[in-house]
């Protein structure tokens, strides 16, 4: 998990939007056009997000189409320690700020 997160999050890229995207899914579950809506980005972006969260059981979902919703996978929950850690190094702050 921590290779994985770091990966995700701290060595890409697209991390700080990754990061963001866990964020909201920490405090409720969402289809992709809500996570558009919520963090400004193009509907497109957060799809790729979403794909490469979901392939590394960062998240999990429930339901299909566009009543599929996100949620964090139990995985990440157990983890949300490394999550902190991770953010933290990769200078994203800290996960109760965002």
């Amino acid at each position: 998990m921590r290779k994985a997160l770091w990966w995700l999050i701290g060595g890409t890229r697209g991390g700080k939007n990754r990061f963001r995207i866990m964020m909201v899914l920490e405090s409720e579950p969402m289809n992709a056009n809500q996570l558009a809506d919520r963090l400004d980005l193009d509907y497109k972006t957060i799809e790729h997000h979403l794909d490469l969260l979901e392939e590394h059981n960062i998240i999990t979902t429930m339901g299909s189409g566009y009543g599929k919703n996100y949620f964090l996978s139990d995985q990440m929950e157990e983890n949300k320690d490394l999550l902190e850690e991770t953010a933290k190094k990769a200078n994203l702050g800290d996960i109760n700020e965002q």
